[in-house]
């Protein structure tokens, strides 16, 4: 595992470090992007049975260099799929569980004074990996879940005046209970907007249930995996995903899908200039899983309801005497998909 880079503060007098020059790296070639994703994939779904569509997501997600958000029931694999994700690449991980009495300076670190050198030494939190490991985040105070908003926006920490880069890659993977259950506190809009995509696990079927029975009885399937790409090898494939080829009509078509959520009759809050793109990163990422190193509207159809639907809001006739949202925000996000006319010459696959 890569150990913890050093970390300074910067002042007026020392530049901070820009993010994107942490992250640059070699590109790789389409078809060794292909097969080292494919060799996460397969280690993560010895772990996660059944849900190859989640995992492909989140996979996407990762070499976007977005952050994700996990939502269902508890049970269901949620924190099962972020260890494993975090465990199949060769970086430094940490866990934050959620809790109500977690406080902010556990989230981002604290400066501690030093009586022997009589000054002020800065304590990383748990922050300060490249992968962090947010589990049931909505069990936290609201003051505690808005310690995330800058390194999750930035890439940085900023404590007693002094800021504190984080190093690239820098990836959330949050998993939360659904808000009308017991003890939540529902993420703030600013806070789901930073989050790229939110996906669900669902239930399994029976014989991917059978299957956790049969395997799960002696021990954890996450013992049996270990690290398949290296970080230098995640930053090439994030640089890769990077350089996909995104056409002026597919821009503007990732635009005409957003404006309209931003109109739609259904909606009391559309999706902000973030989420339009975040939507087409993520369709380049996953035009580059498929190995094309140019986007196609399909890719942004495709995504559309991960990466939208957790940032808007229904109205309440469209809610009805619906208990959730998500289903009703799902179906609300297909139709605009489907009334969105694709601008010609966009080279779409449909």
């Amino acid at each position: 595992m890569n150990s913890y880079p050093t970390r300074q503060p910067t002042d007026s007098s020392v530049a901070p470090t820009d993010i994107t020059e942490l992250g640059d790296s070699d590109e790789m070639g389409l078809t060794e992007l292909r097969r080292s994703a494919e060799q996460i994939m397969a280690n993560v779904e010895s772990v996660i049975d059944g849900k190859h569509d989640a995992v492909q997501t989140a996979l996407t997600v990762l070499l976007a260099e977005g952050h994700l958000l996990i939502e269902d029931v508890p049970g269901v694999g949620k924190t099962m799929l972020a260890k494993s994700l975090a465990k199949s690449v060769d970086c430094t991980v940490s866990r934050i569980q959620f809790t109500p009495d977690l406080l902010p300076s556990d989230v981002t670190g604290v400066s501690v004074y030093n009586q022997a050198e009589r000054r002020f030494e800065f304590k990383p939190g748990a922050v300060f990996a490249n992968i962090v490991i947010g589990d049931e985040i909505n069990r936290a105070s609201p003051k505690t879940q808005s310690a995330l908003l800058e390194c999750m926006e930035e890439r940085q920490v900023t404590v007693d005046g002094s800021t504190y880069r984080l190093t690239s890659p820098f990836i959330v993977v949050a998993t939360q209970n659904p808000v009308e259950m017991e003890g939540t506190y529902a993420l703030p809009e600013a806070q789901r907007d930073r989050f790229m995509a939110r996906i669900a696990m669902g239930y399994p079927d029976d014989e991917s249930e059978l299957a956790m029975l049969n395997t799960r009885d002696t021990s954890s399937p996450l013992s049996r995996i270990g690290p398949v790409v290296s970080a230098e090898q995640l930053r090439a494939m994030m640089a890769t995903a990077r350089g996909v080829f995104a056409s002026a009509p597919v821009k503007q078509y990732a635009v005409d899908l957003v404006r309209a959520t931003r109109e739609d009759r259904d909606l009391r809050l559309g999706a902000s200039p973030r989420a339009t793109l975040q939507l087409v990163r993520a369709a380049k990422a996953k035009a580059a899983l498929d190995g094309r190193d140019f986007v196609l509207p399909d890719d942004i159809d495709m995504l559309a309801v991960a990466v939208l639907g957790h940032r808007l809001l229904p109205t309440s006739r469209a809610l009805g005497h619906h208990h959730e949202s998500a289903p009703v925000i799902a179906e609300i996000v297909r139709r605009i998909v489907a009334a969105t006319p694709v601008p010609v010459g966009s080279g779409s696959a449909s």
